[in-house]
């Protein structure tokens, strides 16, 4: 069992189906098709987290652990892991055209190197292509220092991640 070093959490905005992961001095990962896996995918060195909504707020919440965690299975439809390097040490979880408050600790929180992301989500069958009002979706991000290693996909059971892989 790992132990938890921070959690936070907090809305984070959506547009155009996706919210980033990324390290304004350099890449993240190599570049990863988004018809891969359904959650998540690495455009020009930028993780890109694929929603059900196109415009609106999701619910994100971040644990930092100091070794992996177990992941929490829950009823989270999706769970996908994927490495993801931080040039500066400032991984962050940021919106695709606006900033985030002060809610989501920082994901490479022991500084520059290589992590590890296992992205949880749910609800993204519920207001596909929307823009909702209210959060209709939610993402559990748990993050780790580790080497780079192959994505490792969990769980893949929403319609929207079948969509997304299909195409």
């Amino acid at each position: 069992m790992s132990d938890e070093v921070k959690r936070g959490s907090g809305p984070v905005p959506v547009q155009y189906h996706q919210f980033n992961i990324s390290d304004e001095d350099g890449p993240t990962g190599p570049d990863l098709d988004r018809g891969h896996n359904g959650v998540v995918q690495v455009t020009d060195g930028v993780t890109i987290v694929m929603t059900g909504i196109h415009t609106g707020d999701v619910d994100v919440t971040v644990t930092l652990h100091e070794a992996e965690p177990p992941p929490d299975i829950g009823d989270w439809q999706e769970i996908v892991e994927i490495s993801a390097h931080s040039a500066s040490g400032d991984l962050m979880v940021r919106g695709l055209m606006d900033d985030l408050g002060e809610e989501l600790p920082v994901l490479s929180f022991t500084g520059p190197g290589d992590y590890r992301l296992r992205i949880h989500a749910r609800g993204r069958d519920t207001a596909v292509d929307l823009a909702p009002d209210e959060v209709t979706e939610w993402y559990l991000i748990q993050a780790w220092p580790a080497p780079a290693a192959a994505v490792t996909v969990l769980r893949q059971n929403d319609g929207y991640g079948a969509s997304v892989r299909a195409h």
